[in-house]
């Protein structure tokens, strides 16, 4: 499926309140959201047929659209089981899902509070966001010219389309120089995080990351930091400066698409995927598959 266009992929998609054929599933080219990125979105991950943290993640898509002023016209309730349906209607145990809401094409301008919002959830199987051979032996990232903004300039807290803008620019320069992503820093020029995913370091067996005051706390960065103090790792939030990335042993990626990931290289700094790292992506992996290794406290 990975060469067929996502338009024209088989099966259906819930499109505000019903399951329609997926190629008719379809927005006005002057839909508000598409024109002035007044989108939300979620992106969750089913495993053997059951989508990990489902709940969290409509929790986190409601908060967005309060975020940027509107509200989302379906209970969490009703978006919860339309995921779940989605996943199941198209035949799929492991998955990655997409619901989002966004303002329709009844005004267009700036201003816009009288449009319908619209709400779409589709699922397609969807393997390891990096390639294999590249995530066993840790991926190569380059920095990034964008940098994450002050949350006084956008509404950091928000998982919205428009904040992506910059991940893509900086993600496609990375790749051009034959990088797997880039990592960002944020407008004072600290660590952030890379293009889709929260960044972890580790030095003498303590684990890193940044504080995530302007970028978001992501489901899966929450998730990974109770796995590792359920091993019993000490872990530190605090604000990271771009020269201390030489004194660090390993560093991985976590994020509903990347999972846990290892790196072997940021722009000049080199790191090599340890224990640490891969005992995490295997406690990772039995987490969102119902076979914890460590059991909570």
């Amino acid at each position: 499926m990975a060469s067929v266009p996502f338009d024209r992929r088989p099966g259906h998609i819930w499109f505000n309140g019903e399951f329609v054929a997926w190629q008719d599933a379809r927005i006005h080219v002057l839909t508000h959201g598409l024109h002035y990125a007044s989108a939300v979105f979620e992106g969750e991950r089913a495993y053997e047929g059951r989508i990990f943290k489902l709940a969290e993640h409509t929790d986190r898509l409601f908060h967005s659209a309060e975020v940027l002023g509107f509200t989302i016209p379906f209970s969490k309730d009703e978006i919860n089981r339309a995921c779940d349906e989605e996943v199941a209607r198209q035949g799929l145990r492991d998955a990655y899902v997409r619901p989002i809401a966004w303002r329709g094409s009844e005004m267009m301008g700036v201003s816009a509070q009288h449009n319908r919002i619209n709400v779409a959830i589709a699922a397609w199987e969807w393997p390891s966001y990096f390639k294999p051979e590249e995530r066993l032996k840790g991926i190569r990232l380059d920095i990034a010219q964008w940098r994450r903004p002050d949350p006084r300039t956008a509404p950091a807290k928000a998982k919205a389309a428009g904040l992506y803008m910059i991940c893509t620019l900086s993600k496609h320069a990375a790749e051009a120089k034959g990088y797997a992503d880039a990592m960002m820093l944020d407008w004072r020029g600290q660590v952030a995080e890379a293009t889709g995913a929260n960044i972890f370091f580790t030095k003498g067996g303590v684990i890193h990351t940044p504080t995530p005051d302007c970028f978001l706390d992501g489901i899966t960065r929450r998730t990974v930091i109770e796995l590792a103090r359920r091993r019993g790792y000490e872990l530190v939030e605090r604000a990271i400066q771009p020269e201390e990335l030489a004194g660090f042993e390993e560093c991985f990626l976590t994020g509903t698409a990347a999972e846990v990931t290892p790196i072997s290289e940021i722009g000049p700094y080199r790191f090599r995927p340890g224990a640490i790292c891969q005992r995490l992506m295997a406690d990772y992996d039995g987490e969102v598959r119902g076979r914890p290794a460590v059991k909570a406290a």
